[in-house]
């Protein structure tokens, strides 16, 4: 077996693995990283990038199919159709990309990636087999864990034929006629409505008796709006029983009233487990946090020199927490003062409307003592939505009424997503309502209705 050395060795070469790899490599940092799969992780091969591609694409698909029943615009195409095998090849490309950027990144700074699956023997040594060749022990002073998240499994509904994971459902080699989801939560809702815009039948189960139950009813509003008009059929408040090619999947009601829902294919999407087992972590015995890996706001473990980021050490499991967490681990290691402990971390529910939180919403304030004023302003009245053809929706401000600090934001629309970034930094620079007020923001763009919503706390929005 062949035998390598290195300072700073990581586990897994998702979103905070590499990014963690790729900033000790710039800090001068001997650094190894070892991968099973493609570089990049859920993020980037199964997860946020290829879902937001087959997002898109969906989006577009419909756009074309309102345009041939006859556009306010003006705009007359003929029925358009789709073929499902050049989308999936269209995604693989930006994935390819982007996995083989990610290998540019670390051979720039200087970092030896190892490909093979990691097993652990002790807090500074990890064996390294890979898929053909010679296994690999590498030694290291420090050991990061980045090792992510995989998807929850139903033991009445187990992965395989027509059951998918969201894995499965983002590389269709053909579309289902009928799909029913399980889980109404931000994946199953986002692939769910990208499912339905490319022509399937498409029926949600969730057992709780609200879509998106982390976010508040005001938000998801529009979101419930916008799946009613597409047609997609919601049974809240129920469970499932399981699944046949003959009836489909087997549901129970509230009240216990059982019926079955016809299907072609099943996507469960009830959350994601910490990849915690198989790799021989349980040798290091490690404090844990429930499910996660305790961590403190150094990311440092109970064992010393042992590290661990992202979906490994709880919620929520974003990428950009991961990555965050990743610069946090190397530049500690390198001797920098550094702490994890952001003020904000963005969310994003990449659904038709997008819906996005930063910070406490107004529940969220009250709930922690804070006395808070909030106001909002809708798209309705925001010219560039209106020439977007899309008006539904609004951003809302959440500010301390003794000071006027900002300490939360909310949006609910098309294209949202953008506004996180402004909204981040707001929280994150201690801006207070007259700061974004008294910011010109360019017109016409959606980002005036985040000036207007600070207007409207102050008592005097100009636009309504």
């Amino acid at each position: 077996m062949k035998d390598i050395s290195t300072k700073l060795l990581v586990i897994g070469g998702g979103p905070g693995g590499y990014v963690a790899a790729i900033r000790a490599g710039q800090l001068g940092i001997p650094t190894v990283l070892v991968e099973g799969e493609r570089l990049g992780g859920t993020c980037l091969t199964i997860g946020c990038i290829p879902s937001k591609a087959l997002i898109h694409a969906a989006h577009e698909f419909e756009r074309a199919q309102h345009q041939a029943g006859g556009s306010p615009l003006g705009i007359r195409v003929q029925s358009p159709s789709l073929d499902i095998a050049q989308t999936v090849r269209w995604k693989e490309g930006i994935v390819h990309r982007l996995s083989g950027g990610v290998g540019a990144l670390l051979r720039k700074a200087g970092v030896q990636v190892v490909k093979g699956w990691a097993h652990i023997e002790d807090g500074k040594t990890v064996r390294v087999e890979p898929a053909d060749g010679e296994a690999v022990r590498v030694r290291c002073e420090h050991l990061l864990l980045a090792t992510g998240s995989a998807p929850v499994e139903l033991p009445m509904l187990p992965f395989g034929g027509p059951v998918v994971s969201s894995t499965g459902a983002l590389s269709p080699e053909t579309l289902p006629r009928r799909l029913v989801v399980v889980g109404a939560g931000y994946i199953g809702l986002e692939l769910g409505m990208a499912y339905r815009k490319l022509g399937a039948d498409v029926a949600v189960v969730e057992a709780a008796q609200r879509i998106l139950p982390g976010y508040d009813e005001e938000l998801t509003q529009p979101v419930l709006d916008a799946l009613e008009r597409s047609g997609v059929v919601l049974h809240l408040g129920c469970s499932v029983q399981g699944y046949d090619a003959q009836h489909g999947v087997r549901v129970r009601s509230a009240r216990a009233d059982e019926f079955a829902l016809p299907a072609d294919r099943v996507l469960v999407a009830v959350g994601r487990k910490p990849c915690t087992t198989g790799f021989g972590m349980e040798s290091l015995q490690l404090d844990m946090a429930g499910r996660f890996v305790a961590v403190d706001a150094q990311c440092r473990t109970s064992m010393r020199n042992v590290w661990a980021i992202g979906d490994l050490t709880g919620d929520p499991m974003l990428a950009h927490r991961a990555m965050a967490q990743g610069e946090v681990v190397a530049e500690v290691i390198a001797g920098k003062a550094r702490r994890f402990e952001p003020m904000a971390i963005p969310a994003v529910c990449f659904t038709d409307p997008e819906v996005v939180v930063v910070g406490r919403t107004p529940g969220e304030a009250r709930a922690a003592g804070l006395d808070c004023i909030d106001a909002a302003f809708p798209f309705a009245a925001n010219g560039r939505a209106m020439t977007l053809e899309a008006t539904k929706g609004f951003v809302r401000v959440v500010a301390r009424r003794d000071n006027h600090l900002i300490v939360g934001w909310q949006a609910v629309g098309q294209g949202v997503a953008e506004l996180s970034a402004a909204f981040t930094l707001s929280i994150e620079m201690g801006a207070r309502l007259e700061d974004v007020a008294g910011t010109i923001h360019a017109h016409p763009t959606l980002g005036e209705a985040v000036q207007e919503a600070a207007l409207r706390a102050l008592g005097h929005a100009i636009h309504i």
